[in-house]
């Protein structure tokens, strides 16, 4: 997504099955090879992660 990706919209690379299509390669976006996720910010489960990075894209809407 050249110009990032806008809040509550699904990342284009984001597979069926939740993996990032350009893990591992080249292409991958600085932003995404540098995230490194814990547990504070996951939570125990995807709807922990999920209900935090919703929270991140209110906070930090422009």
């Amino acid at each position: 997504m050249p110009r990032g990706k806008p809040a509550g919209i699904r990342c284009v690379q984001l597979l069926p099955d939740f993996r990032c299509a350009l893990f591992g390669r080249p292409e991958r976006p600085a932003v995404c090879v540098s995230l490194r996720p814990t547990e504070t910010m996951c939570g125990a489960n995807r709807e922990q992660a999920m209900a935090t990075l919703a929270r991140l894209e209110t906070v930090t809407k422009p």
